[in-house]
């Protein structure tokens, strides 16, 4: 496993990818002086965000299943916690941006080849926060899940009885 967010975990299965983008900033406030240059007074750490690129080749390797339960766990709009597969807990994240091209198309549309990135944000404060409560956000976000499975199957079913018509 690469990594983990929240309940998703990165594998080839999911969501490999091949590059992962770590950038920290940091606060400074400039007061400026007369005849000097301005001094400049350190307010603490900025934003922290991660960028993660990958390239999903279904049936093989990730597949839009993900990416719709990347989309999902983004609309809940909670922070998940982000652990790498060698234990590193990088902190509490919420997705800022999910971007996918879908290219190599079947004759249906499907795609052969996924290309995605993502950004996500740090937003945690202490390890209470991290260690909050996982179990309600991973049963909605499943239900979501089977929710949107549910009424794909439908429409399909609507769309093959509609055929036979």
């Amino acid at each position: 496993m690469l990594m983990i967010y929240g309940m998703l975990p990165f594998i080839q299965q999911t969501l490999p990818y091949s590059t992962l983008t770590r950038s920290n900033a940091y606060r400074w406030a400039d007061n400026a002086r007369v005849g000097e240059r301005a001094a400049s007074q350190f307010l603490g750490p900025g934003d922290e965000t991660i960028k993660i690129n990958g390239e999903l080749r279904p049936p093989l390797i990730g597949g839009t299943a993900s990416l719709v339960t990347l989309k999902l766990m983004a609309d809940n709009g909670r922070a998940w916690p982000l652990i790498s597969g060698n234990g590193l807990i990088y902190g509490m994240y919420v997705i800022q941006s999910i971007n996918s091209t879908y290219t190599e198309l079947y004759r249906d549309g499907s795609a052969r080849k996924i290309s995605f990135d993502m950004t996500l944000k740090r937003v945690d404060e202490s390890l209470i926060t991290l260690f909050g409560d996982l179990k309600d956000q991973a049963v909605e976000t499943l239900y979501k899940v089977r929710d949107k499975a549910l009424d794909a199957v439908n429409s399909v079913t609507s769309s093959i009885n509609g055929a036979g018509s």
